[in-house]
């Protein structure tokens, strides 16, 4: 019966339909920007709404006009003012507006820039309910306001006293980024991104000043403990590249990658080719056959490539393509220019600075022996892991996973680490099982704090937590996009996630670090009308919890307060509401500062004489009040 119904669905003129560009973007955002989501975590679209706009004033830093950016961001509106040459002020209309037009196909104005497509300021402002441009040009200016992409208002030619530059304001769309709000973190970690690949660059966010002397090499002081490292960073800086490492005592490896100024967060072939080249330049110097798995072991890398016409593999460019380093056909390709570089330079290094050779093959020959000691253990883990994985009763799993690369909702897949059999048997029920999977803890974990990476095979919950995310080898195979923890709001279930925080700070930091890690918040409270269940609302803090009873209670209504302490409280009907669209996730966000080890052993260490002092000065005593009875 369907078949005859599609071979009677007339295909004529009509069936024809030609979008706008405006109408194009709205429709297939996620074509333009990756992912909505509402904020909390770093690659959500409000933030590449933003860097959209930061790339154009970039790209005139890096062609010699203007050395500094304003940056003002509130809760809903985003203002950027930079001191370049200003948009021509005949074209201010449609460089925000027509798909295709700008000034970087002039390979003459723009050599290296990072946005070719003239897509992304326009992607801002169609995805935008208030946009305005103003060019400010020689004394004159001019303006013009769109609301989703229509222009609404422009300016007639205005004389102006302030300095040449460009000043976009916007306010994201809050029908496409529901519940959004920008996190200062994220913020703050893609501002310093730009001052690292800008030396010189000033750039003032909500009053504060960024800037940066010394390139990658302030990048890795700023994300390592200097003390922990084997060795002093190796800044090696060309023409079109620079690069910084070091050796640490983390687990895994850390990378920093960047394109043309953009943050490709998933590398791409400059990073293949870094991590290739530092495995055969070493070699070569030793002269010995490492492992690559040792030689790499507890590396932090940075890597910065400038390249005319970059190829990405999507258009968020967070992923580079294979190419040659220039558009002509005897240029070296991306890989090769990156291997010759390393071998030349890090060969170099080395032979001049003695200490640090020594340093960084005692570091590899200790990679080299605690690979050895662990082969044993991993195999016998893994057999039990592989049968355990048959008939896992910790882990109810979804149907698509993070590698499903044709999958739309892949973003969406995520893992709930719960605390016993009721709190997952609520989520569960409720969860949606294409995007949705449950890891149950059977109690309190293991205190993981000073222990070495065999714990992690020997503890089966552990093991088996490592295989349901396939982290084991890197975040190359992660199966979800969010690992959100989910314990209840008391003593207890804090402790389980200082626990679970450790375990991942201490073996997976990279996990943390590329913003997977993720707390629920669950609500504290239900204020309702006894006598109308359809007036309920769900609150997360005391504050919420009082103006949702001033609210319900007008006109002299009795009110039922619900004070939930554990999730297994929580039915499958009402905790589907909190882990649906409007899910409160709180990231787990690695300050710049921050150092693992020393956070740790501050928190999960001997109860030192410091912590101690902590915890008495910010001690609080909250009264539990049961509030189930009418009021």
């Amino acid at each position: 019966m369907a078949e005859t119904t599609n071979q009677n669905v007339q295909y004529t003129e009509d069936s024809i339909r030609s979008l706008d560009w405006r109408e194009h973007i709205r429709l297939r955002p996620g074509m333009y920007i990756g992912k909505l989501g509402d904020g909390s975590a770093a690659d959500d679209g409000i933030y590449v709404l933003l860097k959209e706009i930061i790339d154009n004033s970039i790209d005139e830093h890096v062609m010699g006009n203007g050395k500094i950016i304003d940056i003002k961001v509130t809760d809903h509106r985003v203002e950027v003012r930079d001191y370049g040459r200003g948009i021509p002020l005949g074209k201010v209309v449609d460089c925000v507006s027509k798909i295709n037009t700008g000034g970087k196909y002039d390979s003459g104005a723009f050599q290296k820039s990072v946005g070719l497509n003239g897509v992304g300021t326009k992607a801002t402002n169609a995805l935008s309910n208030y946009f305005k441009v103003q060019s400010f040009r020689d004394g004159k200016s001019k303006w013009a306001e769109f609301k989703r992409g229509e222009l609404v208002a422009e300016s007639e030619l205005e004389n102006t006293s302030q300095r040449n530059g460009t000043q976009i304001t916007f306010e994201p769309d809050n029908t496409v980024f529901k519940n959004f709000h920008f996190i200062p973190q994220f913020l703050e970690n893609m501002i310093w991104n730009y001052c690292y690949l800008n030396a010189g660059l000033t750039i003032q966010f909500n009053g504060q000043k960024f800037v940066s002397q010394n390139g990658l090499l302030d990048l890795l002081r700023n994300k390592t403990d200097e003390d922990a490292l084997r060795y002093p960073i190796i800044h090696l800086k060309g023409q079109d590249l620079e690069i910084a490492l070091t050796h640490g005592n983390q687990y895994g490896e850390e990378y920093y990658s960047f394109v043309n100024g953009q943050y490709t967060t998933q590398g791409g072939t400059h990073l293949a080719a870094l991590r290739e080249a530092i495995v055969k330049t070493v070699r070569e110097h030793f002269n010995k056959d490492y492992d690559p798995s040792d030689v790499r072991a507890s590396i932090i890398g940075a890597i910065s490539l400038r390249v005319q016409e970059p190829v990405f593999e999507s258009q968020t460019k967070t992923k580079l393509g294979s190419i040659n380093m220039a558009p002509d056909a005897s240029a070296p390709t991306v890989r090769s220019f990156v291997l010759d570089f390393v071998k030349d330079r890090l060969d170099d290094y080395l032979h001049m600075h003695t200490e640090t050779r020594d340093a960084l093959k005692k570091r590899i020959e200790q990679s080299e022996r605690e690979r050895k000691e662990l082969a044993g253990i991993k195999k016998l883990a893994n057999e039990r892991a592989k049968k355990a994985n048959l008939h896992n009763k910790k882990l109810r799993d979804c149907r698509i996973h993070l590698p499903d690369s044709k999958a739309d909702d892949r973003y969406q897949t995520t893992l709930f680490i719960t605390e016993g059999d009721s709190a997952s048997g609520s989520i569960t029920k409720s969860r949606n099982v294409q995007t949705q999977a449950v890891f149950s803890l059977r109690g309190k974990p293991l205190n993981c704090f000073g222990l070495t990476k065999k714990v992690v095979y020997e503890n089966e919950e552990f093991n088996l937590l490592q295989h349901a995310l396939d982290i084991e080898d890197g975040l190359d195979n992660l199966r979800y996009n969010r690992i959100v923890i989910a314990t209840d709001a008391d003593v207890d279930g804090m402790h389980i996630r200082l626990l679970m925080l450790t375990f991942f700070l201490q073996f997976f930091p990279d996990l943390v670090r590329n913003g997977h890690l993720y707390i629920l918040e669950t609500p504290l409270f239900r204020v309702r009308n006894p006598k109308n269940h359809k007036e309920t609302t769900y609150c997360y803090s005391e504050e919420e919890k009082q103006k949702a009873m001033n609210k319900l209670s007008s006109g002299g209504r009795k009110i039922e307060i619900t004070r939930f302490k554990g999730l297994g409280e929580i039915s499958p009907e009402e905790f589907g509401l909190f882990i649906g669209e409007n899910m409160r996730l709180e990231p787990v966000i690695m300050e710049k500062e921050t150092s693992i080890p020393k956070l740790l052993s501050y928190y999960m260490g001997k109860n030192t004489p410091d912590r101690q002092r902590f915890i008495i000065e910010n001690l609080r005593v909250e009264k539990d009040i049961e509030e189930a009875a009418l009021v």
